[in-house]
């Protein structure tokens, strides 16, 4: 009887392992588990031409008590979704509404003019505009020929 060589499975790279732990950790958060009691309002952020639009879920808030602030390249949402008081005289089977302060930061992909910008709030959807700053356009310098 031969001894037959077993081909071992190819180790994986550290990368992969890297990318895989990363995955791990994303999913564990995008999840929120079921201990988590700090409410944040979700964010969309996508860009046209000329703007770059954030649009975050604030459903039951009031649009007075969002603070939108633009610090360099990072726009940061403030604000508190208050918590409704509970009757004496009701039982309660559920409660899973989140409530309290929250604070989001983004990093926006370009420069924007913070003093052209706009927000507007429709159907609990905080829509804010942020219009690009226009590049430096090129120069053409002439030679002067003598």
């Amino acid at each position: 009887m031969g001894k037959e060589l077993i081909k071992w499975p190819q180790m994986p790279s550290f990368t992969s392992l890297r990318d895989e732990m990363n995955q791990l950790f994303d999913d564990f958060f995008r999840k929120r588990p079921f201990f988590e009691t700090a409410w944040s309002p979700e964010l969309d952020v996508s860009e046209t031409n000329d703007n770059v639009i954030v649009k975050a879920e604030v459903p039951g808030l009031d649009p007075k008590d969002i603070d939108i602030s633009i610090s360099g390249d990072t726009l940061t949402l403030k604000g508190e979704k208050k918590e409704e008081k509970h009757e004496n005289d009701r039982y309660y089977h559920r409660i899973e509404r989140r409530y309290g302060s929250f604070m989001r930061s983004v990093t926006l992909p370009e420069s924007v003019d913070s003093e052209k910008v706009k927000a507007e709030c429709k159907n609990g959807i905080l829509e804010i505009t942020l219009p690009k700053v226009e590049k430096a356009k090129p120069k053409k310098i002439t030679v002067k020929v003598e």
